[in-house]
């Protein structure tokens, strides 16, 4: 969609007089063009003078309308404590409460529960403001830019700088909401347990599914999110600090890779060692992970181990010099962990650290972000957690750079994203935010009913298995690797769909659409407009746009082959819902053409692409052929090997060793009890026979070579059977023609 028309059909009515003047901007240099041939400083100066004006509008009214919802909450916050606080007086030591009074209570409850909602749709409004209109005015200096000749860009960029209406972190005001939003939807008595940020979680199990969110979701989500679970707050007595939230994680490997790559091909037993710290730089426990991955087939599930160590024993007990015991010697004395867990404790540091020695591990990859958690206090059932501003940073010295200087982690950069100090080759900034959907259920129950729509709407893009380690290893040493992870292609694929009327936050009465049926013309819209990404941050930061979006979604990937397409969905809701209106009789009518097509698209499949089924294609798919592998590189497509699939090689092939057998059995009994007629039947079968066995052996030692690679290819036989029944036919039937005629 061109951003005349987004702005248009997204913008809110009751702040349409305080948005950016697109239409006028650009009618502005339309006009200052047709004037002269050239672009001159008087006409540069009155456009600059406009551009001036709409900037001091939006940050003015952005600023007021900011200062009014903190406003709003303050208000809000004393009277809900004084709601609460009624309801704490009246109730007695029986825990009940006068009828009439706590009716009263109720009503107040609801009210507030009101005012909280219209708040947080305010807080929703005024995100979705700054972010349009700051991509509005990213798009009218690129046009300036490219019409004009004249370079308004780095000029600009200083003076949005000046006045960053694009800036405001609305995080601080989703804690307090969600804390406001938890004592009303409970009515005084919130869930209260262990808050920690893992003190008392060593060994834990989590069911987790993996979403990729635009920038433009990202408060929205939040804020939904905040109506069914709090923000997890582990200090709450605490005023809450952008750095609170920050999370740090140091990956460890070796030259080679080796952890990379056995996360990467999910190998049974692929361990990942990290270690991580929450806050800022000046944080003294460091806690040292370890992540095992199992197979299925296994009957176990992948863990996350850890255990915590002072930040001034990290190098001597990753150097080997600080001994297990001697972390662990505090402990034992103070008496706090009973003994089991102490030597599961020490047992984990002793597998760690001798790992660390014998593998050559050093720090390799840095991962950074800020995370916002939703989860009840002490309640692990579900818990949602959503990182954003993730970056990864190198801490290798492969390129024979010494980042680290020895330490385990290096020290010129700490929290103060975006790490601007930091060349280009050394950071990675991620351009979505990822959300994680971890639940605890019990077996055959269903997650929550938010959950589900949560997953399944607009909002986000499911990419399982995704990893922060493995992307940062793939990305920033491109050198060494040759197998990327799957999602590598789709970076360059827009993963923002049409927002679904039904599902989000929305406030009819205050917000509306604002339509034109105004023409616009085709320079509004050019390439790089659809591979923008807008991220709220300055320019010079390093974060360009992606290229070559395709506005479609990637849904499968087939197999490993570099010349392998990328499957992608075409069908939007609305053309189903199109699709399912046409008239019966046209349908009918229909039917033996989509049939005929459907067999020749078959036939077409099983003669040329024998490596992806037709079945196996949802409807309404198509191929891209712009997505391809970069030069040089293998895509690790997630395969599941389990032993049962050896088995059932094996037992294929002693099956075909059993047919030639007993082939060769015919052949023997033929050439031993038979006349000379017997004689040529029997060299007939004895040849069908010794075929029948060395094709088996070709093929079983073909599977069990694809199957160790974990390659997705076509494992059923599609020759060998027919060759075989022909064979055998044929040697039957001359056997017979040549004893009938003699």
């Amino acid at each position: 969609m061109k951003f005349g028309q987004q702005l248009k059909s997204s913008l809110i009515k009751n702040y349409y007089y305080y948005y950016i003047s697109y239409d006028d901007l650009k009618d502005a240099l339309k006009a200052g063009l047709a004037k002269n041939e050239s672009w001159s400083e008087r006409e540069e100066e009155t456009f600059v003078t406009m551009l001036e004006t709409e900037l001091d509008k939006v940050y003015t009214f952005q600023k007021v309308k900011a200062s009014e919802i903190l406003r709003r909450i303050k208000d809000s916050e004393r009277e809900v404590n004084s709601v609460v606080q009624a309801l704490a007086d009246a109730t007695d030591a029986q825990g009940s409460v006068n009828a009439d009074l706590a009716q009263d209570l109720e009503q107040e409850f609801e009210e507030l529960e009101e005012e909280l909602s219209d708040i947080i749709a305010d807080v929703h409004d005024l995100a979705k403001f700054t972010r349009l209109n700051y991509t509005g005015f990213q798009k009218i200096i690129k046009k300036h830019d490219k019409q004009t000749g004249w370079v308004l860009k780095p000029i600009f960029s200083a003076r949005l700088n000046a006045k960053p209406f694009f800036k405001d972190n609305y995080d601080i005001l989703v804690v307090k909401l969600s804390k406001l939003y938890d004592l009303v939807r409970t009515r005084g008595n919130p869930v209260k347990g262990d808050s920690s940020a893992g003190g008392g979680q060593q060994n834990f199990v989590r069911q987790t599914t993996k979403y990729w969110v635009h920038p433009d979701n990202i408060t929205e989500l939040k804020l939904i999110i905040l109506k069914h679970l709090p923000v997890l707050v582990f200090n709450a007595s605490k005023e809450f600090q952008k750095e609170d939230s920050a999370i740090t994680s140091i990956y460890y490997d070796n030259k080679q890779l080796d952890l990379y790559r056995g996360r990467l091909e999910k190998t049974e037993g692929a361990e990942a060692v990290r270690l991580r710290w929450y806050g800022g730089m000046q944080s003294d426990q460091i806690f040292i992970e370890r992540k095992t991955h199992r197979e299925d087939w296994t009957g176990e599930k992948s863990v996350k181990a850890r255990f915590a160590l002072k930040e001034k024993y990290v190098n001597e007990f990753m150097a080997g010099k600080y001994t297990v015991p001697q972390a662990f010697d505090k402990i034992r004395r103070e008496g706090k962990k009973s003994l089991a867990e102490i030597e599961s404790l020490e047992a984990l540091a002793r597998e760690v650290q001798y790992a660390t020695l014998t593998k050559k591990l050093r720090p390799v990859v840095r991962s950074f972000y800020n995370r916002t958690a939703f989860q009840l206090p002490g309640d692990a059932r579900v818990r949602i957690s959503l990182d954003t501003e993730l970056t990864m940073v190198r801490e290798d010295n492969f390129d024979s750079v010494d980042r680290t200087h020895g330490n385990w982690r290096r020290m010129d950069i700490g929290v103060d994203w975006p790490f601007s100090q930091l060349p280009a080759g050394d950071v990675e900034r991620f351009p979505y935010a990822v959300l994680e959907v971890k639940l605890q259920t019990q077996m055959g129950q269903e997650p929550p009913q938010w959950v589900r729509e949560l997953v399944s709407s607009h909002l986000v893009e499911a990419v399982p298995k995704f990893s922060k380690f493995i992307h940062g290893c793939a990305t920033l040493l491109p050198e060494r690797v040759d197998l990327i992870p799957f999602w590598m292609p789709q970076m360059t694929v827009d993963i923002r769909k049409p927002a679904n009327t039904q599902y989000g936050i929305e406030r009819p009465q205050h917000s509306s659409s604002v339509s034109g049926a105004e023409d616009y013309d085709d320079d509004d819209f050019d390439n790089d407009d659809a591979a923008q990404l807008d991220h709220y941050r300055d320019e010079e930061d390093g974060v360009g746009s992606s290229a070559n979006v395709q506005f479609n979604r990637v849904v499968e990937v087939h197999d490993t082959d570099e010349q392998t397409p990328l499957l992608l969905s075409s069908s939007s809701p609305d053309q189903r819902r199109k699709a399912s209106y046409v008239s019966p009789k046209i349908r009918r009518w229909l039917s033996p053409i989509t049939s005929t097509y459907a067999s020749f698209v078959h036939w077409v499949d099983e003669a040329f692409l024998a490596d992806i089924s037709v079945s196996t294609i949802p409807q309404g798919t198509q191929f891209i052929s712009n997505i391809v592998v970069p030069a040089g590189k293998r895509i690790s497509v997630p395969v599941r090997i389990e032993p049962k699939v050896y088995f059932a090689n094996e037992r294929t092939f002693l099956s075909w060793v059993e047919i030639g057998t007993l082939l060769g059995g015919i052949a023997i009994a033929l050439l031993n009890y038979g006349d000379h007629r017997a004689i040529d039947a029997a060299v007939g079968f004895f040849f069908t026979s010794v075929i029948t066995i060395l094709y088996a052996i070709a093929m079983y030692i073909w599977r069990v070579y694809n199957i160790r690679n974990k390659r997705a290819v076509r494992y059923d036989d599609q020759v060998g059977p027919t060759v075989i029944c022909i064979s055998l036919a044929a040697a039957t039937g001359i056997n017979f023609i040549m004893r009938a005629t003699s």
